[in-house]
């Protein structure tokens, strides 16, 4: 499956690549990353190979990822309006300014007059709420954002890092107000990160909000380059992310990966990545490549079709243990359906229930 096969995504008319080229390491400014150069040939490959869906955030490299975008692509209309560029306020770039991030209407105006600067465009396709903003409330959060659809600076909405009831109450709310709802939910997904499977995942598919899962390989560490042989060897440039992953339980998960990728003769990472993107309202991974290197080893995750038992060996390693309610729901079923079978589902009785005999007041 080519970049350009492309999907919607969620409910909405929005078409982007199956996987979106995250520009998070565009620029070398917090000491890692890809430089100019290379942020750009990435940019030029992923355009090659029939991307076109760009995401960033307006403090990514200190809002440097913004501008690399914006002075290859948004300075030329011609290849600019056939990419979807999606940017993130929230961010506070300003020390000492409380207003310099957060919802708040003041904040998000500025952040994406800001952002529209340094991307050299008049409009965002895609402007995600980063992360929650407790102290804002949410409808004044949703009018400033539908104010800037209205405006024409602003096509889509997004939301990341935030929690499903908070998310659910913003979409609710502004499909009565007639306001621009939330249509994607950008969420840390991978096989070492399944939480999200208690609540933000079956909100996304109640709401149809298209998932974008950002870092699918766990920062690296189901990138292949770490593994049992060379535990304690390899050095990360983001070793706090890295490090406290690495424990007996993920190397047994990489054994896994590594068996599979030998049997597809393919790489870890490419399974770790066909594994996300097979996932229940998955629309568009998020690759971040530092080199054009790894681009184009993440693109041919494309073409990785695993089997149900290999998905089943994989689940089997990573299934999460959800609290409550969801850790009650398997007795749903015989508390539900009388004994018989709804949907495929079926279970015995409830013991609560009344036998031949009893009396129903």
């Amino acid at each position: 499956m080519p970049l350009n096969h492309y999907v919607t995504l969620g409910r909405s008319g929005l078409r982007v690549s199956p996987l979106c080229l995250g520009a998070m390491t565009f620029g070398e400014d917090l000491g890692w990353g890809s430089s100019v150069e290379e942020s750009q040939r990435i940019m030029d490959r992923y355009i090659e190979l029939g991307g076109n869906f760009i995401d960033t955030a307006n403090f990514y490299t200190k809002s440097h990822s913004e501008k690399i975008i914006g002075d290859h692509i948004g300075r030329h209309p011609a290849r600019r309006d056939r990419l979807v560029i999606a940017t993130k306020f929230s961010g506070n770039l300003y020390p000492g300014d409380p207003n310099g991030g957060g919802s708040g209407r003041k904040s998000i105006i500025a952040a994406c007059e800001n952002s529209l600067r340094r991307l050299q465009t008049d409009y965002i396709d895609l402007y995600w709420l980063h992360n929650w903003d407790i102290h804002t409330p949410i409808e004044e959060t949703m009018a400033a954002l539908e104010d800037l659809v209205r405006a024409g600076k602003v096509r889509y909405l997004g939301v990341s890092d935030t929690p499903a009831w908070k998310i659910a109450q913003a979409n609710v709310m502004a499909h009565f107000r007639g306001w621009s709802s939330f249509i994607g939910l950008q969420i840390e997904y991978s096989l070492l990160e399944r939480s999200v499977e208690q609540e933000l995942v079956p909100m996304a598919r109640e709401f149809g909000l298209g998932i974008t899962p950002w870092s699918p390989l766990k920062s690296g560490v189901l990138s292949g380059k770490y593994t049992r042989a060379n535990a304690g060897q390899q050095k990360a440039d983001r070793a706090a992310f890295i490090e406290s992953a690495l424990n007996e339980k993920t190397y047994t998960l990489i054994d896994a990966l590594q068996d599979i990728a030998r049997a597809h003769d393919t790489s870890v990472a490419r399974v770790a990545l066909a594994w996300v993107q097979a996932q229940p309202a998955v629309g568009s991974t998020i690759i971040g490549a530092r080199r054009l290197s790894q681009l184009e080893d993440n693109v041919g995750a494309l073409d990785v079709k695993l089997t149900p038992e290999e998905f089943q060996r994989l689940d089997t390693l990573t299934k999460p243990t959800f609290g409550f309610p969801q850790s009650m729901e398997p007795m749903f079923p015989s508390i539900h359906n009388g004994g018989t079978t709804v949907n495929g589902v079926f279970a015995e009785a409830s013991g609560f229930g009344v036998t031949k005999g009893d009396k129903v007041y």
